[in-house]
């Protein structure tokens, strides 16, 4: 080959070296669950992305904090757009922390400036180190400021934010200021927080106010080492293995830390299971849980009866919504399902004065004809809850392992001061109701619409 022509050959890799090196975020592809934690921030203010350490979290919140910062949204992007330069700050818990973290995945390491989320050819400089201004795609510049817990919550104010990163669990005073600095950028459609951390506090004031309190407009991206595509199935092994048990479900799986008060101390691989048709010959129940400001629940139990083992298969969660709308989804799965129900499902509406259960039977549920107890009449919680986990520790458990809000909330099951704490807890008490109720269970497809409806397998 010609001197020339290798030198102009030496040219185009070096510039398409260069295209992939300094320009990450084109080749951006989100897993499954970082994409569900960016669309939520179309509709969501506030953000929380709980995940295990080094499965990607952090990753995902600087490429979105590149994309807001720069204009640059790619095509498959569902989240959150600014069409204008924004000015957002990226939390740590120490300068030094940020350094090792968000910003090397913001702009490289050291001494390679460019090689990270926000391309080398965006960056126009910084201001005293602690700020930089990134060239926006409408042509203005956005800033991007580096705040840490340790300087104090007095330190957080006065600025007015289009957005706010935190990476890694911050105090909640310190959450809260950064939450407030955004409170004005609301009105011109801004006003974006959010989280990515391994919840290594346990069940802190911040993670609770996600997954318990949960205020109107936040959101919980929940995301495990089976999440993770950069890990082989070998790989997740080794990794599972080298933690010690009471750390393995938050540093894999991203649980918070609870310790002894977890009720269901057993590892998720023991109980899930990849979802598969369900055999005509097994026995199915369903299981019901009233709610309105706490979600309505539902589950359908398909029971293997030659080996006593029972699979949760489907799961349904909502909160707000009458009778007739829960029974017009939850028919789909088999007019001819006996449901479960507890006792609260004897107390009679305010407004029609019938009594809950007989609502979900008039319109068209086959709910049994007493509420849920044992074969002794006892509905003792404690004793439900036993047997859910013998049955666990035995194999004769099983749950699909797409179910991911009866997961949410199996990871978070847990008691204080040795009683079950009696939040996010719905799916799992319909569980608990079917269970009770399992003698009722019935065989087969025997109605028209199960005779033609294939959804209840999953």
């Amino acid at each position: 080959m010609p001197l020339q022509e290798k030198a102009r050959l030496r040219a185009c890799l070096r510039k398409k070296w260069e295209r992939k090196h300094y320009r990450k975020l084109d080749a951006y592809r989100p897993y499954a669950k970082q994409m569900r934690f960016h669309e939520a921030g179309a509709d969501n203010r506030e953000r929380l992305f709980m995940a295990g350490n080094q499965l990607g979290k952090t990753w995902a919140g600087g490429f979105e904090t590149a994309m807001h910062a720069t204009g640059l949204y790619p095509d498959w992007w569902q989240g959150r757009r600014f069409d204008r330069p924004t000015t957002g700050w990226v939390a740590g818990v120490t300068m030094e922390a940020l350094q090792g973290s968000a910003m090397r995945i913001l702009l490289g390491r050291d001494g390679d400036v460019g090689s990270g989320a926000v391309p080398r050819d965006s960056l126009v400089g910084d201001l005293g180190g602690s700020m930089l201004r990134i060239a926006h795609a409408s042509g203005g510049q956005s800033l991007i400021g580096f705040k840490s817990y340790n300087q104090g919550r007095e330190k957080w104010q006065g600025e007015t934010l289009d957005w706010v990163w935190f990476d890694e669990e911050p105090p909640l005073t310190i959450y809260m200021e950064g939450l407030t600095r955004t409170n004005a950028a609301l009105a011109r459609g801004a006003g974006l927080v959010w989280m990515s951390f391994t919840p290594l506090l346990g069940m802190s004031d911040v993670v609770r106010r996600f997954l318990m309190t949960q205020p109107e407009g936040t959101h919980v991206t929940s995301m495990t080492i089976e999440d993770a595509g950069h890990y082989s199935p070998e790989e997740r092994e080794a990794i599972l293995a080298s933690y010690p048990a009471h750390e393995r479900q938050v540093r894999a799986y991203g649980v918070p830390g609870l310790g002894s008060g977890r009720v269901f101390p057993v590892e998720e691989r023991d109980v899930g299971v990849e979802s598969f048709a369900i055999p005509a010959h097994w026995a199915r129940i369903g299981g019901l849980d009233f709610g309105w400001d706490h979600p309505t629940a539902a589950v359908q139990l398909a029971w293997d009866r030659d080996v006593d083992c029972i699979y949760v298969t489907h799961a349904y969660r909502l909160r707000e919504a009458t009778p007739v709308m829960h029974a017009a989804t939850l028919k789909a799965w088999g007019t001819s399902l006996p449901w479960a129900w507890p006792h609260d499902g004897l107390q009679h509406s305010k407004d029609s004065g019938e009594p809950l259960a007989a609502q979900y039977r008039r319109n068209g549920l086959n709910m049994l004809p007493e509420r849920a107890t044992f074969e002794d009449g006892g509905d003792g919680v404690e004793a439900g809850v036993l047997e859910m986990l013998e049955r666990m520790q035995t194999g004769r458990l099983k749950v699909f392992s797409h179910l991911a809000d009866w997961w949410e909330e199996f990871r978070l099951y847990h008691r204080k001061d040795g009683r079950i704490v009696k939040e996010r807890d719905d799916l799992i008490c319909a569980t608990r109701y079917a269970m009770m109720m399992l003698r009722f269970a019935v065989t087969g497809r025997a109605d028209a619409l199960l005779k033609t409806d294939t959804s209840w397998v999953v």
